[in-house]
């Protein structure tokens, strides 16, 4: 109950800071949003059993089609009847939206889970690697999926009661937070959990944990799955701002990226997760401002690269200065130890 009362209030302190911030601005916060759903579950997969996902950026993809490509067929059957009336037309179609991203993430991320039993280390890096490698590939062969163009995500209008109060851009972001709100909530009361325990135990000793009574590789899969499926709503969060899913924009490089916001946040740490997930959202934006007024010719040239540049140095400087991550500047809310041991 604590736990839901805290949730409900940093929700609502969220949704009232976006009336501070301009339409950009809230772009920029939606957008933040939706990668730190994915920065929260990859951190906690890392952080607590040590499983390194190199591709989750496929799992937002995942669900960031699964939502566009179900919420597009509701909105299309519900056109023409009485519930595309009022809230209907566009309520139905993006709740829709969210189970089939949930459902198609989700089965990805057990898939995935179900190998991660059975591998560790640079293999299962490898294996995600090679995933959000192959994704361009794999869009351009399945049907519907379009290619390198993508597939259209239904636009989600201001609701009537709110249209003369705020911008579209401002509802995207309230969408965006109460989608992290669900999405995050569970991974709270994961970590302080017995699952959560379980986790920490497998990371720290498999054999121990299992003379325990801990099935390590139940543990991997279900972690991994965890993660998937919050992964999956970060997509949904960003196709809703962007209403656009395509393979481009979940390459290798914000796969990458993803992992960067989890190390210099802290990994394990949710608070951290938020801290890294602003970071890389913002830092290209302020690099395209500070090149703004450079020759063409010099700016063509740093374009991309100097993004790079800093993102290395912000995680050398981080490692060097806090090696637990930026979380380790944020108050100590660790979880209070559970009295035995957590067994199945």
């Amino acid at each position: 109950m604590r736990l839901l009362t805290r949730a409900a209030l940093l929700t609502l302190l969220a949704l009232g800071a976006t009336f501070l911030l301009d339409p950009y601005r809230n772009y920029q916060l939606a957008t933040a949003t939706g990668t730190f759903v994915a920065v929260a579950g990859l951190t906690l997969l890392v952080g607590l059993t040590g499983q390194l996902s190199l591709g989750h950026a496929v799992l937002m993809a995942a669900g960031g089609y699964g939502y566009a490509l179900t919420a597009t067929w509701v909105a299309t059957a519900v056109e023409g009847t009485t519930l595309a009336d009022g809230a209907g037309g566009w309520l139905l179609p993006l709740l829709a939206g969210v189970a089939g991203a949930v459902v198609v993430a989700g089965l990805l991320g057990l898939l995935l889970g179900l190998a991660a039993a059975r591998l560790r280390g640079p293999y299962l890096a490898g294996l995600t690697l090679a995933l959000v490698i192959a994704l361009p590939a794999a869009a351009s062969t399945v049907p519907g999926l379009n290619g390198e163009q993508g597939v259209r995500a239904p636009f989600v209008p201001v609701p009537d009661p709110l249209a003369l109060l705020i911008a579209t851009e401002q509802w995207h972001a309230w969408l965006a937070i109460l989608v992290a709100a669900c999405a995050v909530t569970p991974l709270v009361a994961l970590r302080s959990g017995r699952s959560g325990l379980r986790m920490r135990a497998v990371h720290d000793d498999e054999t121990a944990a299992r003379l325990a009574g801990v099935d390590p590789g139940r543990v991997k899969a279900g972690a991994f799955v965890l993660s998937s499926l919050a992964a999956g709503l970060g997509g949904v969060a960003l196709a809703i701002v962007t209403q656009q899913v395509s393979p481009g924009a979940y390459g290798l490089g914000f796969s990458l990226l993803l992992v960067v916001a989890a190390v210099v946040g802290g990994l394990g740490s949710l608070g951290g997760a938020a801290i890294g997930a602003v970071l890389v959202t913002l830092l290209p934006w302020v690099v395209d401002q500070a090149t703004a007024g450079l020759p063409a010719d010099l700016g063509h040239r740093l374009q991309g690269n100097l993004e790079i540049a800093l993102f290395g140095v912000v995680v050398i400087v981080v490692t060097v200065l806090w090696p637990g991550g930026l979380a380790r500047l944020l108050p100590d809310r660790k979880p209070r130890p559970s009295t035995s041991f957590p067994t199945q």
